[in-house]
């Protein structure tokens, strides 16, 4: 196989945590300055980033991609709430040794982001959160059933993915099957475990939980000390804009940036733009 650069080529590593689980992840990137740690979508591994954005963010820091407990490679079980995930995370981060972070979630990651940033705040110096909603949202209590029909079956199609991800204009679908080549063709060898039908039911348990209304639990966001950065694209499907409004309201020093004529999977998309927005952020 020709020699790939980049997220392509990163090799897949693991390591052994206190708590007993073994945790899959790459690592690529100037090592030597604060990490930028990175949490994936809704039955994400590692194959599914996008590696042009891994690969535009490496340009200029060292970032960390992983499976959490019970993820495509990393043992365990996948839990049903966010909070343990969270904790799940903060096992990973000290296992490596390291004391301070950036951290970017994305999708059910960027609720799992939250958590982190308010359970350990010391360990979290800056915060992107990517298509995101605060716990406890109205309407926020499982997805729409279009979405969860093409994303949440036992295989998702192409065209599913696209739907999902992308909106229903030419350039936005393009966007995404050029994507979708990157991720599921772009590395033939050396590949993550699949995610599981039983993690797919666990992270959908934990969206579930994460959403059922609750008003009073939208003033935890109060809490949140770390400058962040919302991001998510104009015609989301999946987890409205309007929510990413809603975040940055509650979180004291938070601003939002909407991507033009994209969805969930703006950040793929946009690729460029938004690797120069979070590195803007995080450098400022």
């Amino acid at each position: 196989m020709e020699a790939k650069n980049g997220y392509l080529g990163a090799p897949n590593q693991t390591i052994d945590a206190e708590n007993g689980i073994t945790y899959a992840y790459r690592r690529i990137g100037p090592q030597g300055g604060r990490p930028l740690v990175l949490l994936v979508h809704f039955r994400g591994n590692l194959d599914n980033w996008d590696p042009q954005l891994i690969d535009a963010l490496a340009e200029q820091r060292d970032v960390i991609t992983f499976d959490n407990v019970g993820v495509g490679a990393t043992t365990g079980s996948t839990p049903s709430t966010i909070e343990q995930m969270a904790e799940d995370a903060i096992r990973f981060v000290e296992a490596l040794g390291l004391d301070e972070i950036d951290l970017l979630g994305f999708s059910i990651g960027s609720f799992v982001a939250q958590e982190i940033a308010l359970a350990r705040a010391a360990l979290v110096r800056k915060l992107v959160l990517a298509s995101t909603a605060p716990q406890g949202a109205p309407g926020m209590h499982g997805w729409a059933p279009d979405i969860i029909g093409a994303l949440g079956k036992p295989t998702t199609s192409p065209e599913e993915y696209v739907y999902g991800f992308f909106t229903d204009s030419a350039a936005s679908k393009a966007a995404g099957h050029g994507v979708l080549g990157r991720i599921y063709q772009g590395r033939t060898e050396d590949r993550d475990a699949p995610t599981s039908w039983r993690t797919r039911n666990a992270q959908y348990d934990a969206v579930l939980k994460w959403g059922t209304p609750n008003f009073g639990l939208l003033q935890r966001l109060a809490a949140v000390e770390q400058p962040t950065f919302v991001a998510n694209g104009d015609d989301d499907r999946m987890i409205l804009p309007w929510y990413s409004h809603l975040t940055a309201s509650l979180i004291p020093d938070a601003f939002v940036k909407l991507y033009p004529d994209s969805a969930h999977g703006f950040l793929f998309q946009h690729a460029q733009e938004f690797a120069a927005d979070v590195h803007k952020f995080l450098d400022a």
